[in-house]
């Protein structure tokens, strides 16, 4: 795999986790979930309507 196929294909990962990072977080808002993340080494639950994700409030 060449040089640029690897950075096209690296692009295209990381496009996709991110709609899908925005999808879960869509839903979650939806439905008055928590989202659960890292933060110091421990996991903690924040509210879904905190977070911004690419235009979402």
């Amino acid at each position: 795999m060449t040089k640029a196929q690897q950075i096209k294909l690296h692009n295209s990962a990381e496009k996709a986790m991110r709609e899908a990072v925005k999808g879960v977080v869509v839903e979650h808002k939806k439905n008055g979930l928590p989202l659960a993340v890292w933060k110091n080494g421990k996991v903690v639950n924040i509210l879904a309507k905190k977070v911004k994700v690419n235009g979402i409030s």
